[in-house]
């Protein structure tokens, strides 16, 4: 579990702390979406779990150690991969099974045991296929799912994505947000993504909404992500298909529930009974 107690965060030279007494966990095996308009601290908080910043008050603890600790430091960061918008920024080698070996690698673990979790990591993202081809010769959503499998290769329980699908197209987004829900349900690998598309954030078990560094809501993305006004008021775009839901209630039909899958609201528009 990690466990953010009363943290509160400050860079030099500016007044306001960027992060006020938050106090979160996340549960392993979770899928957590973390959302919020620009400067409301999303980044700095993914920073702060794996020990890349140190809060100013307060304490985040990975699994029993505490991020204050640098003496934990390589062991809380082998647990809390941490992975970037840029996929671009992230590959560092000639071809692909290079680069997703370069992380165990580092960590000096046997030829045998680097070769075994490459292919096993490429498999897990479905580039397998991809083991011998050039990092530029991939698309976007291909790019980052090679980061992700690197990030992967290092064996980590929680994994942190900061806005990882905001450079990419719809299509390489969809690649990118499947791979995480298939890692987190079948690997059982925690997943902490920053976004700030709220369809994407429809795929997880939890979303937590942050403004002005603290936090305003927790809950399910149903009880969340249906709340139209007042994600207008956080700066969120409401997911298309529960603005559908939201206007049908407006119109009308207060008893029409509020969904984010659209297979459901298709099944209950073709029972709801409609007035002529």
């Amino acid at each position: 579990m990690i466990e953010v107690a009363g943290v509160s965060f400050s860079y030099p030279g500016l007044e306001s702390p960027v992060l006020h007494d938050i106090n979160l966990e996340i549960r392993p095996g979770e899928f957590l979406a973390l959302l919020g308009r620009n400067g409301s601290g999303k980044s700095t908080f993914t920073r702060l779990l794996n020990g890349l910043l140190v809060p100013a008050a307060g304490d985040v603890i990975v699994d029993g150690y505490n991020t204050r600790d640098s003496s934990h430091r390589l062991r809380i960061r082998q647990q809390v991969g941490l992975l970037f918008s840029n996929p671009d920024n992230q590959l560092v080698a000639g071809i692909v099974e290079e680069d997703v070996a370069f992380g165990p690698e580092n960590l000096g673990l046997p030829a045998a045991e680097i070769r075994e979790r490459v292919r096993w990591a490429l498999s897990v993202v479905g580039m397998e296929e991809y083991l011998k081809y050039p990092p530029h010769m991939l698309s976007g959503g291909q790019k980052q799912r090679v980061a992700i499998a690197g990030v992967l290769a290092l064996g980590p329980s929680y994994m942190v994505l900061d806005e990882p699908t905001s450079m990419l197209d719809p299509r390489g987004r969809e690649e990118v947000v499947r791979t995480l829900t298939k890692l987190n349900l079948e690997q059982g690998t925690a997943i902490i993504m920053v976004t700030h598309f709220v369809e994407e954030a429809a795929a997880a078990d939890r979303v937590v909404v942050l403004d002005r560094g603290r936090v305003l809501v927790t809950g399910s993305p149903l009880e969340v992500l249906t709340r139209i006004d007042d994600l207008a008021d956080w700066g969120l775009e409401a997911p298309e298909i529960a603005l559908l839901c939201h206007e049908l209630r407006k119109r009308g039909y207060s008893h029409f529930p509020m969904a984010l899958d659209s297979r459901q609201v298709v099944d209950t528009i073709k029972q709801f009974p409609f007035k002529d």
